[in-house]
């Protein structure tokens, strides 16, 4: 085919400027500029035809479980043991912490026995099904199994009313009302929970999240939306002072050390 002709088959890839350029060189030069051009347009394409940055998808941030204490350590045979089966949500988002409103002066080892003794006392005087918390975290950074259905699923809990779906509830065993100290194993822990639980949703414990309040009770009208932190006390939801001031403040730590231990 005559260079001439080459050059017409090619004017619907090159640019005009270009093809005067080329037009003026001669015979195998001039062929040769065309092939080394061709190429340099298809790979520009090829590139630019690859996903940005932008659009590629986002990294997941997790973090490794801590050890949890199965609930068979804190239940005895006066207790129930079998609870009625548990009722889940699609995932968690949020968590709430809270404190229980217990003595602080007590021997780790005892966490068992107070653990039981709250639990008596939910599912006796108010006539709940289950201990209402998902996680216990006592003062040396132990962490208990609370509600039963599994430590790693979304368990519908009992401890925020009103935001008890899609959320876990984690209570620190004591008062911390202000001025109270709050120890840095208790707080640790709490922040390696939360990130854990959060973290299977790739949730970051700095965010916040859209809830709906499911009663009249809560902080919020039954049906509002709540935009709310996704690493929560439980006065972000009821009307309460739990945590207890002294822990309250203490949240914005945690939720930075739950956010370093996801990888952010």
């Amino acid at each position: 085919m005559p260079f001439a002709v080459r050059v017409r088959a090619a004017k619907g890839r090159m640019p005009r400027g270009l093809l005067m350029v080329l037009a003026g060189l001669p015979g195998l030069a001039a062929v040769l500029a065309l092939v080394l051009c061709s190429v340099g347009v298809d790979r520009t394409r090829a590139h630019s035809d690859r996903p940005s940055a932008a659009a590629r998808p986002a990294v997941a941030h997790s973090a490794p479980r801590p050890a949890i204490v199965p609930r068979s350590r804190w239940l005895d045979a006066s207790v129930p043991r079998n609870p009625p089966p548990a009722r889940y949500d699609d995932r968690v988002v949020a968590v709430f912490i809270h404190h229980t409103d217990s003595p602080n002066a007590y021997d780790c080892a005892d966490a068992p026995r107070i653990i039981r003794y709250l639990y008596a006392g939910q599912i006796g005087a108010r006539q709940w099904d289950d201990i209402g918390y998902n996680f216990l975290v006592d003062r040396c950074g132990t962490i208990y199994e609370g509600r039963a259905g599994g430590v790693g699923r979304p368990v519908t809990g009992a401890h925020t009313q009103g935001f008890n779906h899609r959320t876990a509830g984690i209570a620190a065993l004591g008062t911390f009302t202000a001025g109270t100290p709050v120890p840095r194993a208790m707080t640790d822990a709490i922040a390696a929970l939360a990130a854990w639980k959060l973290g299977l949703s790739h949730v970051d414990p700095r965010a916040k999240v859209r809830l709906v309040s499911s009663n009249n009770l809560s902080r919020y009208a039954s049906g509002t939306a709540a935009e709310l932190p996704t690493l929560a006390g439980h006065n972000a939801g009821f009307m309460t002072s739990c945590p207890g001031a002294a822990l309250t403040a203490k949240l914005p730590e945690i939720r930075e050390r739950a956010a370093r231990l996801q990888g952010r």
